[in-house]
C-alpha cells in the first residue's frame, strides 16, 4: 500500500512539474516581459481589497500595497542621487516597509540587496559594496547601526535615507515624509525597459557561518520560478501563511513573499520568530500554511506543552531542515499537518521536495527530474576536502545508501549566476571535470545519499563532516542523538584537532533542560548505545545558549578554533572517561596530558 501510496504521489509530482514548466514557458514567451511584479500587479487587479499583509492588528489590501509602492519610487525618483535602474540596499527588518519598499524598487527596474538587519560595522559595509549600491534605505529602528558606517557610506557618495519622519544626523535623510508627499501615480513601464531575464532581481547574502556572508545573485528568471513554490504545494488564494522568518533570506522572501504572490495568499507577517506566541497567532489569524527552517520545529516541540496544541487550522508546514525524530514528534503533537520537506540553496541550481511526507528524506528522486536537472552523488574526501577522483581525473559516483557531495549540472535551464563581486568564492562553486572531461557542476557542499526506494536524505554540510580513527562523522547525526538526551535541549557537534593525532576528535557544544542537571554518567550510557566509538563525542562544552545565525544555522568555526582548552573557555567541560563510564570535568591538568601526549584518546 505504501509502495502504490508513493507511486501515485510520484505521478502527482511529475505532473506538477509539468504544469509549473508549462506555465514558466507560457510567462517567458510573454511581450513585454513578464515578471514578478506583473504577477503582483494582476492580483491587485484582479483583487484589489483582498488583504495581502497583515501585521499586528494593522492588513494592508493589495490596492493599498500597490499604492504605496507607487508613492515609495515616486519619492525615491525624486533623489538627486539615483536614477531608475541603479541598485539600492535595503537595511530593514520584517515590517510592511520591506514589501512596499521592494515593490516600489521593482517598478523602477532596480535590483534590491536585502541586507541582514542584524548586521554591523564591517560586516554592514562589507555587504553594502557587494553590491555596489547607490542608495542606501534603512528602517527607523537600524538608524544608529546606519551611523556607525555614514562616514564610509558618504565617502561613496551614497544617499542614505531613513524610514522615519525626521532625521537630526546630517547625511541621513528622513525618507517617510517624503513618500507621504508623493504621488501614488503607477510608474511608466519604460523604467523598467532595460531588465531582462539575466539582470539581477535581487542579492540574498549567504549565511556566512564562517568569514564574510557573499552576495548571491538572484537574477529575474530565478525570482519568476520562485512564483510556483507555493501553488505546487497545493497552496491557494484562500489559505493564510505565516511568515515569521526573515524575509532579507531566501525562505521568507522566495517562498513566503514571492510565493504568495502567484497565489493570492494572505501573508501574517512577524517581526521574528516566538515560539512562545506562534500558535497563538495562527490560531489569532485562522494560519493554515506555515514556514520552517532549520530548528524552528525544535523549538516548537521544546515548549511547554499545552491542552490546545492541536487546536488550529494548520494544514500545511513547508521548509527545510527538519529532523526525523523532531518530524515524528512534531506530527504526535501538533496533529496532522502536512509537511513539504524540500532542499535548496540560495544560490545552487537543483533542489528536490519531498511529495510522499516520508519522515527524514529531503525528496525522492527519478528519471525525469535528473533528465531536467542533472546532478550526481560523488565520493568526498573528507581529510583533503576535496572529491576523490579516479586514474583518469573524473569523479566517482557514490553507491546506493553511500554519502556523497551533491553536485549539479550547470546548464541553461540551471544556471548558476555566482556572487556578485566575488570571483575567487564563484569559481570555488564551480566543479569542472566530474563525470568527463570538459563538464561543469555546481557544488553544493553538501553530502547526501540515496535509498534503494531513491528517496534522498541529507547528511551534513561538507565543511561539518570530520574524520576520526578513519572514519567520517557526520555531525548532525551527532547532535540528533545528543539531543534525544532529555537532560540536553540543543546540541551543536564539531571536530576538534588534537596534538599527535590525525584527523579531528569530536565535541559538542550543548545547552541543558531547563531546570535539569548535567549528568555526565546518563549521557556517556546514551552516547555508548547509539554512537559507536570513532563518532562519540569526546568532549562537552556546556552553553547558557547555542550560536546560531538569523536563519537557525548552528555557528561552529568558533567553537571549532577554542577547541578544547580550559584556559580559554570560561564555561563548563568535560571529557569522557571509559574507565567509570561517565563524562567527567576537563581539568588543566587531564588537558596538560593530552597536550604532552600521555593520555591518547
Amino acid at each position: 500500500c505504501t509502495t502504490v501510496c508513493c507511486l501515485c504521489l510520484g505521478i502527482l509530482s511529475l505532473r506538477d512539474l509539468v504544469c509549473m514548466l508549462v506555465r514558466f514557458l507560457s510567462r517567458r514567451r510573454r511581450r513585454p516581459l513578464f515578471l514578478v511584479l506583473d504577477r503582483f500587479l494582476e492580483q491587485s487587479v484582479a483583487h484589489p481589497d483582498k488583504k495581502f499583509l497583515v501585521f499586528g492588528e494593522e492588513s494592508y489590501t493589495y490596492s493599498y500595497t500597490d499604492l504605496q509602492s507607487n508613492k515609495i519610487a515616486n519619492a525615491l525618483r525624486a533623489q538627486s542621487g539615483y536614477k531608475a535602474g541603479d541598485t539600492v540596499a535595503m537595511f530593514m527588518g520584517n515590517e510592511p516597509s520591506f514589501i512596499f519598499t521592494w515593490l516600489a524598487l521593482t517598478k523602477l527596474g532596480s535590483p534590491a540587496a536585502l541586507l541582514n538587519h542584524n548586521i554591523r560595522s564591517k560586516s554592514l559595509l562589507h555587504c553594502f559594496n557587494c553590491c555596489k549600491a547607490s542608495v542606501l534605505i534603512a528602517a527607523s529602528d537600524l538608524k544608529d547601526a546606519v551611523k556607525d558606517v555614514l562616514p564610509s557610506l558618504l565617502e561613496q557618495n551614497v544617499t542614505v535615507l531613513l524610514m522615519a519622519k525626521d532625521s537630526d544626523t546630517t547625511g541621513i535623510q528622513s525618507f517617510s515624509e517624503q513618500v507621504e508627499e508623493a504621488t501614488d501615480a503607477p510608474l511608466p513601464r519604460s523604467l523598467r525597459s532595460h531588465v531582462t531575464f539575466k539582470s539581477p532581481a535581487v542579492y540574498i547574502y549567504t549565511s556566512g557561518t564562517t568569514g564574510l556572508p557573499k552576495a548571491a545573485v538572484v537574477n529575474q528568471n530565478r525570482l519568476l520560478t520562485a512564483l510556483v513554490i507555493l501553488s505546487s504545494n497545493g497552496v491557494k488564494q484562500t489559505d493564510i501563511i505565516y511568515v515569521n522568518l526573515p524575509l532579507y533570506h531566501t525562505a521568507g522572501f522566495l517562498v513566503g513573499l514571492i510565493g504568495s504572490i502567484e497565489t493570492g495568499t494572505t501573508i501574517i507577517l512577524k517581526r521574528k520568530f516566538s515560539t512562545s506566541q506562534f500558535w497563538d497567532d495562527c490560531r489569532k489569524y485562522n494560519v493554515t500554511v506555515i514556514q520552517y527552517i532549520g530548528e524552528v520545529m525544535r523549538y516548537l516541540c521544546s515548549a511547554p506543552k499545552r491542552d490546545n496544541d492541536k487546536d488550529h487550522k494548520v494544514k500545511l508546514a513547508i521548509g527545510n531542515g527538519i529532523r526525523a525524530e523532531i518530524w515524528r514528534e512534531f506530527l504526535n503533537r501538533f496533529g496532522n499537518i502536512q509537511i513539504r520537506e524540500f532542499y535548496a540553496s540560495t544560490e545552487g541550481n537543483v533542489g528536490f521536495v519531498n511529495y510522499t511526507g516520508k519522515i527524514g528524506a529531503i525528496g525522492r528522486v527519478n528519471f525525469f527530474h535528473k533528465k531536467l536537472f542533472p546532478y550526481a552523488l560523488v565520493k568526498y574526501d573528507t581529510e583533503l576536502d576535496e572529491p576523490v577522483r579516479d586514474a583518469n581525473g573524473l569523479c566517482i559516483e557514490t553507491r546506493k545508501g553511500e554519502p556523497g557531495l551533491l553536485v549539479s549540472k550547470i546548464t541553461d535551464i540551471a544556471p548558476f549566476a555566482g556572487y556578485a563581486q566575488n570571483e575567487e568564492q564563484t569559481e570555488r562553486k564551480r566543479l569542472r571535470n566530474v563525470l568527463k572531461k570538459g563538464d561543469l557542476y555546481f557544488n553544493s557542499g553538501d553530502l547526501m545519499s540515496i535509498d534503494e526506494e531513491n528517496f534522498i536524505y541529507f547528511q551534513d554540510r561538507v565543511g561539518d563532516t570530520f574524520r576520526w580513527k578513519g572514519e567520517n562523522v557526520a555531525t548532525t547525526e551527532v547532535s540528533d542523538i545528543l539531543t534525544i538526551c532529555d537532560c540536553i535541549k540543543e546540541a551543536n557537534a564539531y571536530g576538534v584537532q588534537v596534538p599527535g593525532h590525525e584527523g579531528r576528535i569530536g565535541m559538542a557544544a550543548v545547552t541543558l533542560t531547563d531546570g535539569v542537571q548535567f549528568d555526565g554518567s546518563k549521557i556517556y550510557n546514551h552516547v555508548v548505545k547509539c554512537l559507536p566509538s570513532y563518532a562519540r563525542p569526546r568532549f562537552i562544552r556546556i552553553q547558557d545558549a547555542v550560536e546560531v545565525t538569523g536563519t537557525f544555522k548552528q555557528i561552529k568555526m568558533k567553537l571549532v578554533e577554542q577547541g578544547f582548552d580550559p584556559g580559554r573557555i570560561h564555561e563548563p567541560l568535560y571529557i569522557i572517561d571509559d574507565r567509570v563510564k561517565s563524562y567527567i570535568p576537563l581539568t588543566a591538568e587531564i588537558y596538560s596530558n593530552i597536550q604532552s601526549g600521555n593520555i591518547q584518546l
